[in-house]
């Protein structure tokens, strides 16, 4: 047995203990699960900075389309199978899914809007990344993914979206001064 299945396994292996477990690993893993707060955050973001909010609002989410993307076309050039097409003994709380397993995209794309808004927000990370990684350690809770999927899925979405927040930093008109603001109230605008 591999380390990456003995991980599977250890992580996997507490699935159906708990009704509540269950339930919540299940729901860390809809992918409707973001959408709620997705649209509360964007809310306070244009609350709290509407000027950024109306430019990295929209890279932010192509951003998500493009490496949702790119983690389906790496998972049909790696051609990894998920634990449910090559395991026979472990407990699956949710229908195998029809592609292969490497990268997740479920953690790429956490992993890709966790690293665009912590580059642009450093205080934002210690809400983000919690919930990347309940997401991850859930996808492997319910059978779908092995651990190394999710690492693998981490690695490729932060790469893209904390360099895709660090370029929109180095457009000089992102975080441009408004006239007639005060630099304390700017200052406020920068940390949401």
């Amino acid at each position: 047995m591999s380390w990456d299945e003995s991980l599977f396994r250890a992580v996997n292996g507490l699935a159906g203990r708990s009704g509540v477990l269950d339930w919540l690993a299940l729901t860390l893993s809809s992918p409707d699960l973001l959408w709620a707060p997705g649209i509360l955050l964007g809310l306070y973001w244009l609350w709290l900075a509407p000027r950024e909010a109306f430019i990295a609002g929209p890279v932010l989410g192509g951003l998500i389309g493009l490496v949702d993307f790119i983690g389906a076309q790496v998972k049909h050039l790696v051609a990894r199978p998920r634990p449910c097409m090559s395991i026979a003994d472990f407990h699956q709380i949710e229908a195998c899914g029809k592609t292969f397993g490497f990268p997740s995209n479920h953690a790429v794309n956490t992993a890709a809007a966790a690293a665009f808004l912590q580059v642009l927000y450093p205080g934002s990370g210690w809400i983000a990344w919690p919930l990347v990684v309940a997401i991850g350690l859930a996808r492997v809770f319910i059978g779908a993914h092995y651990v190394t999927d999710i690492l693998g899925g981490w690695f490729l979405g932060a790469l893209f979206g904390g360099t895709a927040a660090w370029l929109l930093l180095q457009w000089p008109r992102f975080r441009q001064p408004v006239p007639g603001v005060a630099p304390s109230t700017q200052a406020k605008s920068s940390a949401p």
